[in-house]
C-alpha cells in the first residue's frame, strides 16, 4: 500500500490524522505504518455511531450441568471414548496466549511467568506438563496451536524454543498470532502508540478461530483429520487439557461444544455462569447477574445459576466452519490506552481514556445448537493466576499447586 492508497482508505474511516508524522517517519517506519493501515480494519469503529449501549439479553433460563456423581458413574466409558480420538489424531489443542504479564508486574508474556519457589516454574511450562500427562496416557502427541499476539509473539516463540519446548515434540506446535483491533478515544479516533504506529489491542478471547483460519492453521489442522478443538487460556496452572473424560462425554452426548465449568465459592463470585439465553447455550457474565439471578433455583432445590466457566471449551470443528463468517457481537470496553497526546508525546493514562473492541468466546456458545457443561473439582482444576498477590493470584496458584502434589 502506498502513502496515497492509505491517505484514502483512512479518509473513508475518517481517521487521516494517522498520517499525521508521516513527513518525519524514517523509510522502514513508513513502510511499518502504510503496512499496517492496510491490514487494520477499522470498521469495528462503525460500532460508536449507534452510541455505547449494554448488550440485550434474551430470556435467562438454567442449563442442566453434568456434575462429579454423574460424571463418575460413566467415567470410564468416557475416557474410552476420549482417548481413541486422541490416539487417531482427532484432538487438538488451543493455547491462548496473547496477553503480557503487566499486572503480574512484568514486562514479558504471561506464560513466562515464574511461579517457582524452590526451581524454576514458568506458566507455559505447567500446561505442557499438564497436557503431557494426557499423551503419556494416550501413547500420542496432541497438536498444540499456541495463539500469540503482536505483543508477544517473538519473545513468546523464543522462550518455548529456548527451553525445548518443556518436553514437548516440536513438530507438534503449531504458532499463530491474534488479529488485533485499533483501540480509539471516546469521539471514535484511533490512537497513536508511536508516530508510526496504531494503538491495538487483541480482538478478545473470541477472535481466535478467526485468527487460527486467517494465518491458514485451521485448515491445515482439518487436514490433519483434527475434529474437535480444546481452547484453553494461558492463566489457569492446574486445568487439565485435552482430558480423555471430558473429550469423551462431549462426544457421547453429541454436544458441538463442551465447556469445563465449577460450582461458585460465593454468589457474588467474579465468573460467568452457564445458561440459556432464548433456549440456546449461553454465559451470563458475573457483573450481569441480578439479585433474582443470583437467588433462583433449579428443579432440586440447587442454586440455578452456580456453574462457573474457567475458559476451557472443547468445540466440534465443523460447528466452528458454520459461524466462522458470521459477524459475532463487539464488545465495547472502557480502559486505559497508552497513546501520543496532541503534541507527539508519550502519554500512560491513570483512568480511562477511550475505548477497545472484543469479541467473546461467550458468543460463540450462544452460536452452538448445544453443549454440555461438564462440571470438574475446583481445587484440581482451577487456579487461574490474574493477580500477583490475593484472590486468583500468584499466591494462591502456589498453595492449589502445593495442594495437589506439584512441586515448587
Amino acid at each position: 500500500m502506498n502513502h496515497e492508497q492509505a491517505a484514502a482508505k483512512l479518509a473513508e474511516a475518517g481517521q487521516e490524522h494517522v498520517l499525521k508524522y508521516f513527513e518525519e517517519l524514517s523509510g522502514e517506519q513508513k513502510e511499518q505504518l502504510l503496512g499496517q493501515i492496510e491490514g487494520t480494519d477499522f470498521s469495528s469503529l462503525a460500532a460508536l455511531k449507534d452510541g455505547k449501549h449494554e448488550n440485550v439479553r434474551g430470556l435467562i433460563t438454567p442449563l442442566e450441568v453434568m456434575q462429579l456423581s454423574q460424571i463418575r458413574e460413566r467415567e470410564a466409558e468416557f475416557r474410552e471414548i476420549g482417548l481413541d480420538a486422541i490416539k487417531k489424531g482427532k484432538v487438538g489443542a488451543v493455547l491462548l496466549a496473547g496477553g503480557m504479564g503487566t499486572r503480574l508486574g512484568s514486562d514479558d508474556p504471561k506464560g513466562m511467568y515464574n511461579i517457582g519457589i524452590t526451581k524454576d516454574v514458568y506458566i507455559f511450562q505447567r500446561l505442557i506438563e499438564n497436557l503431557m500427562d494426557v499423551v503419556k496416557e494416550a501413547g500420542a502427541f496432541i497438536p498444540l496451536y499456541v495463539m500469540t499476539s503482536d505483543k508477544n509473539h517473538e519473545a513468546t516463540v523464543k522462550f518455548l524454543k529456548e527451553h525445548d519446548y518443556f518436553g514437548y515434540q516440536k513438530e507438534y506446535v503449531t504458532f499463530f498470532m491474534q488479529e488485533m483491533a485499533p483501540a480509539c478515544d471516546y469521539e471514535g479516533k484511533v490512537y497513536l502508540e508511536e508516530k508510526w504506529k496504531i494503538s491495538t489491542s487483541p480482538n478478545g478471547n473470541g477472535g481466535w478461530y478467526s485468527s487460527m483460519y486467517k494465518w491458514g492453521v485451521a485448515q491445515k489442522a482439518m487436514a490433519d483429520g483434527v475434529e474437535w478443538l480444546n481452547v484453553f487460556a494461558v492463566d489457569n496452572v492446574l486445568q487439565r487439557i485435552a482430558d480423555p473424560c471430558f473429550v469423551g462425554a462431549v462426544i457421547a452426548n453429541q454436544c458441538e461444544v463442551g465447556e469445563k465449568v465449577v460450582r461458585k465459592c460465593a454468589p457474588d463470585e467474579k465468573i460467568g455462569v452457564v445458561c440459556l439465553e432464548d433456549g440456546r447455550p449461553s454465559i451470563v457474565e458475573y457483573y450481569e447477574l441480578t439479585e433474582e439471578l443470583m437467588n433462583a433455583r433449579d428443579a432440586n432445590g440447587d442454586p440455578a445459576y452456580y456453574f462457573g466457566v474457567i475458559l476451557n471449551y472443547l468445540f466440534r470443528v465443523d460447528a466452528l466452519e458454520k459461524i466462522r463468517e458470521k459477524n459475532l457481537p463487539l464488545h465495547i470496553v472502557e480502559k486505559k490506552i497508552p497513546c501520543l497526546d496532541e503534541e507527539g508525546r508519550k502519554v500512560k493514562p491513570e483512568s480511562p481514556n477511550g475505548y477497545k473492541f472484543e469479541q467473546l468466546v461467550l458468543d460463540m456458545i450462544h452460536e452452538m445448537d448445544s453443549c454440555l457443561p461438564f462440571e470438574v473439582e475446583r481445587n484440581k482444576e482451577f487456579a487461574p493466576i490474574k493477580n500477583k498477590t490475593g484472590i486468583d493470584s500468584v499466591e494462591s496458584a502456589r498453595e492449589l499447586c502445593k495442594e495437589n502434589g506439584i512441586v515448587l
